[in-house]
């Protein structure tokens, strides 16, 4: 099976550890981004996949590039034109103390990038699957119609699409609100990903929920699902993770998944002394692919999903560098973190 993903990948700004922002005059430069993020962790599940985004033609683009080839990622579907590349700077919490996202996306590449710009009959000639999320049509008028573009284009392919809802309030400022552009992109999905608040800013749908106080009303998930379900026909299901926030390094972390056959809730973690939770919500969507396409049955899909994510907040950087035995290790095992010799 060949999947796609599409979105933009930034430049990687950190301070080093736990400290401020610029309380020392170092920041650590990698890459990632929602969907690259993906991509990567499907490439370390030895899957075949391509990344689609728009890049400058310069050496910042280059090494963006050789990052993602290291990973084995297919790059023949980056496109290179004017802007320049997206930053995002990145403060790691700590306790009390939440972590910070400041984004410098103003004028990116793919921002700029308008439709007609991206051969998608090329592009989806041999793809079974296609990603996308909702942070690209968030980007800018022009990339909100080229992603309409992206996934109107996988439909009359033929190929399956996944969508991570995605919600970033601080991207939608050009004009157009989300659940408007959203509730569209929404009817040429197959699979939708997301959290409750994804759900409620992104397709307008709510129910009382609450997962903050610790404890989960399965019910209220399980209707969440219904509604999106009979709002959109067309979708086969919805994951919806469900992260308790006890501080910024102790988490409790499941999922629970409606596909229209039955409502599926996952094993509960609690993580805690959490090293980088950004990322978290791609490692689940990239489990879930992996799962829905390889794993026996929804559950088991919806496990692996959940066990890859749990493994991701262990891990520094946007990517999840853990293999298919990893995961299946910590979906069917203990989990206790012994010495492995």
């Amino acid at each position: 099976m060949k999947y796609v993903t599409f979105g933009e990948i930034m430049l990687r700004l950190k301070s080093p550890g736990k400290e401020r922002l610029f309380q020392s005059p170092i920041l650590e430069a990698t890459f990632g981004g929602g969907e690259a993020n993906v991509a990567v962790s499907l490439a370390n599940f030895g899957l075949d996949v391509s990344f689609c985004t728009v890049l400058p033609d310069n050496v910042v683009g280059d090494e963006c590039i050789k990052t993602l080839r290291y990973f084995g990622v297919d790059t023949s579907t980056i496109i290179r034109g004017p802007g320049r590349m997206g930053t995002y700077y990145l403060e790691t919490g700590s306790n009390q103390r939440p972590s910070k996202v400041v984004y410098d996306r103003a004028g990116s590449a793919l921002s700029l990038a308008k439709p007609g710009d991206i051969d998608w009959n090329k592009i989806f000639s041999n793809a079974d699957w296609f990603h996308i999320t909702g942070i690209t049509p968030a980007l800018s008028q022009t990339a909100m119609e080229l992603s309409m573009e992206s996934v109107q284009a996988a439909k009359r392919c033929g190929i399956t699409v996944s969508c991570d809802l995605n919600y970033r309030k601080n991207l939608w400022k050009y004009g157009k609100k989300a659940d408007e552009v959203m509730r569209e992109i929404a009817r040429y999905v197959d699979v939708a990903i997301a959290n409750e608040e994804d759900v409620q800013k992104s397709l307008g749908i709510t129910v009382d929920v609450n997962v903050e106080n610790g404890k989960l009303d399965a019910e209220k998930y399980r209707e969440l699902g219904d509604i999106v379900l009979e709002q959109f026909p067309n979708m086969r299901m919805i994951a919806i993770t469900l992260r308790e926030s006890q501080s910024a390094d102790s988490n409790g972390w499941r999922a629970c998944l409606n596909d229209r056959n039955g409502f599926y809730l996952s094993r509960r973690y609690q993580i805690s002394d959490i090293v980088d939770r950004v990322g978290g919500g791609d490692s689940f969507a990239a489990g879930l692919l992996y799962g829905l396409n390889n794993c026996e049955d929804s559950q088991a899909a919806l496990e692996f999903a959940v066990a890859a994510s749990c493994l991701k907040h262990t891990i520094d950087g946007d990517f999840n560098r853990v293999s298919i035995e990893e995961v299946l290790r910590l979906a069917y095992g203990s989990g206790s973190g012994r010495v492995e010799r």
